[in-house]
């Protein structure tokens, strides 16, 4: 018996399912990790494997990044946990100013899920509506009021994912098509109480689905009109796509926005920030009510603070190499699959990419579903066992950092793609 097959036996006997999050779970039973370094994670087996989860898209530095670890050692002689103001705190809000000229304020929180619930709420307190509008197959936490999917009896109308959600929540939030936008405008249209529009400005968590041109203008342009704020949930895309974000590349300014992941590298910062009416809003100074013990703590701030310094200083560099990467990585499977007949697209964004074993486009969550699960099931199994480790699922997205070496790990990662297509037939 391995010694994670043992751990993951250990670990189910006083954690459900053994994990501390779903995503982490996979048959016979997931791979425990020990450490890590750059592009690479071990295993409790001593396996080396280079890492294309990088935390979900967390790890854009990669991991153990020098700069940010100095910070956080720093931090950790002079103190863990205040509860008061530090100068750290400040110090972030005002680097995400000057990267993402949208938040002119913000607040630091601990969790995407965190940041995405105030966003929310403060969009219900600022407009005084209540109803919100996501889009299927989009993810924005696990609180009730977006956790949800289209319902059957209406084609806008939000019902519980989840057992034990609230129908009276649920039924709070309106679900629209991603890259729909005529479908947009006519729910938009014939409602008076949306407070907000939330959306991931690309969708990592189908899959890695791009916006189609016109869309994400189109967008800002109807909810503008109607004075609904525009939440971009950029968790995943914030850093990831450029210094700014999704909204730097695709030149679209949001009311409100939310980061986490790539924020603090690897440590559980997150930010919440918007328009400075907007934010203002926020309790003591409004009545929109926001607390949390460790939100903006010393530790995180100080990784989140020299996250973005680093990221600064490096982009010039980074985000084109990334790119670049990721690219030729994509454009190999597409080859690779093309020459083997394999049904597959393959979408590649900024150091983000995803293959879906299907036959037609795939732009949006009904579109994706169609793709063959159990084929790339058994991609992941291949390329794990190959030494690369890419999410399990088919709905996440792989993510290159900027630890990925183009030469060694490239082509290991290349080999391993070839090795476990060429395994799959027709």
């Amino acid at each position: 018996m391995s010694r994670s097959e043992e751990m993951s036996r250990r670990a189910r006997e006083v954690i459900p399912s053994g994990v501390s999050s779903p995503v982490r779970h996979y048959d016979p039973y997931p791979f425990f990790a020990v450490r890590s370094q750059g592009s690479r994670i071990w295993d409790a087996d001593g396996r080396d494997l280079v890492d294309l989860c990088n935390g979900y898209g967390a790890m854009l530095l990669g991991h153990r990044h020098p700069d940010v670890v100095a910070a956080v050692a720093d931090q950790l002689d002079r103190g863990t946990l205040f509860c008061v103001p530090t100068e750290a705190e400040t110090e972030v809000s005002g680097l995400l100013r000057g990267n993402y000229p949208s938040m002119e304020m913000s607040r630091m929180v601990n969790t995407g899920g965190e940041a995405t619930m105030t966003a929310i709420r403060l969009a219900r307190g600022y407009t005084g509506r209540p109803k919100i509008v996501t889009f299927e197959g989009g993810y924005h936490g696990a609180h009730d009021s977006v956790l949800v999917r289209a319902g059957s009896g209406s084609a806008h109308l939000g019902v519980p994912a989840s057992a034990g959600g609230l129908d009276e929540v649920s039924g709070q939030t309106l679900v629209a098509g991603y890259n729909d936008l005529d479908g947009l405008a006519s729910l938009l249209e014939s409602r008076e109480d949306v407070a907000a529009v939330i959306m991931e400005p690309v969708m990592a968590n189908m899959g890695l689905i791009p916006p189609e041109k016109g869309f994400l203008e189109g967008v800002r342009r109807l909810t503008g009109r109607r004075d609904i704020l525009l939440i971009f949930d950029e968790v995943v895309t914030g850093f990831r796509m450029s210094p700014g974000g999704a909204q730097q590349h695709y030149r679209i300014r949001p009311d409100l926005t939310t980061l986490a992941k790539a924020l603090g590298n690897g440590f559980a910062a997150a930010a919440i920030g918007g328009r400075r009416e907007i934010m203002e809003m926020l309790a003591p100074g409004g009545n929109v009510y926001q607390a949390s013990t460790f939100a903006g703590n010393p530790v995180a701030a100080a990784a989140a603070a020299a996250s973005i310094r680093t990221i600064n200083r490096l982009a010039g560099t980074i985000y084109p190499d990334m790119e670049r990467t990721c690219r030729g990585v994509a454009a190999a499977i597409q080859d690779m699959a093309g020459d083997l007949h394999i049904p597959h697209v393959v979408h590649q964004e900024s150091s983000m990419m995803q293959v879906f074993f299907t036959e037609g486009a795939v732009r949006d969550y009904r579109t994706a579903r169609q793709s063959d699960r159990r084929r790339f099931s058994r991609l992941f199994g291949g390329l794990l066992e190959r030494g690369v480790f890419v999410p399990p699922s088919q709905y996440e997205t792989v993510f290159f950092s900027a630890a990925t070496t183009p030469d060694e790990d490239v082509g290991l990662i290349t080999e391993a793609y070839r090795g476990s297509l060429g395994s799959l037939g027709t």
